[in-house]
């Protein structure tokens, strides 16, 4: 009866070891979670950083602080035939100003020899703007007064200038624009819906040479409100009444970002 009483009353000071190593177990599977999802958060954060990298360069944004970037410097480019790109790959040659201005001068020389008799009759202008090349349609050569259709005569000019402008890989702007003289007749209201019908009739013409793609046109109205000479004048007012083809240093891109989302219709614009 000692015997056993006293194997009872013994207690184990070292079971304490069993927890102590449980513990430990699950402190050293927490930790490797943590570091595997460090990991993947790490992975994810350099492709976010590249998208907003290529974003900037697009919009020529801080170029020397994006070129010095040490996480970036492994960014691989693509071509711009590319289709399918992986997280973002952007062309390095479609950043480059100089190019741009020298395709775009390129473009100018090329409409200026085939526009040349429109030229010396001022129904037709070209010329560097601020957004790209302008090219202006004079309503005197185009249109006939207050209205949005183009004369029959100016088709074949209308689909030389589409085939031209469809051999770049830039965006066109097609801008109507009117003086500041209120125009009120069967068709049109105000000059907004003049200048706008204007644009629109030319973008429909331009679809239908398939020279250029759709998603690259674009159409606004402006009315009276972007004059580039004064109302004052018959001149003046006959420069304002055009209908303005912009040649826009821009293409369109996808950004694949983590986890298949995509900020889709970025825009990327090449500024000196």
């Amino acid at each position: 009866m000692r015997r056993r009483d006293r194997r009872r009353g013994h207690v184990s000071h070292e079971r304490w070891l069993v927890s102590y190593a449980d513990f430990i177990t699950l402190l050293f599977a927490f930790f490797v979670v943590l570091y595997a999802s460090s990991k993947a958060d790490q992975k994810k954060q350099q492709q976010v950083s590249q998208a907003i990298d290529s974003a900037f360069r697009a919009l020529a944004l801080f170029p020397d602080a994006v070129r010095n970037h040490v996480d970036l410097k492994n960014v691989s480019a693509i071509s711009r035939n590319q289709s399918a790109a992986e997280n973002i790959v952007m062309s390095e040659d479609v950043l480059r100003p100089a190019q741009v201005k020298e395709d775009l001068a390129n473009v100018q020389r090329q409409l200026e020899k085939m526009l040349s008799s429109q030229i010396a009759q001022h129904t037709v202008s070209i010329q560097m703007g601020k957004d790209g090349l302008v090219i202006s349609l004079r309503e005197a050569g185009f249109f006939n007064s207050g209205s949005a259709a183009p004369q029959p005569r100016t088709t074949p000019v209308l689909r030389a200038i589409a085939g031209v402008l469809g051999k770049t890989p830039y965006d066109v702007r097609i801008e109507g624009h009117t003086d500041n003289v209120p125009i009120h007749n069967d068709e049109f209201d105000s000059n907004w819906e003049l200048s706008s019908a204007r644009a629109t009739r030319i973008a429909r013409i331009f679809v239908d040479t398939r020279n250029i793609p759709p998603e690259r046109l674009s159409a606004a109205g402006y009315a009276e409100y972007h004059p580039v000479a004064t109302n004052d004048t018959i001149a003046g007012r006959a420069e304002n009444r055009r209908v303005d083809l912009v040649i826009m240093p821009q293409t369109r891109v996808n950004l694949a970002l983590p986890d298949g989302d995509a900020a889709k219709g970025a825009w990327r614009r090449i500024t000196d």
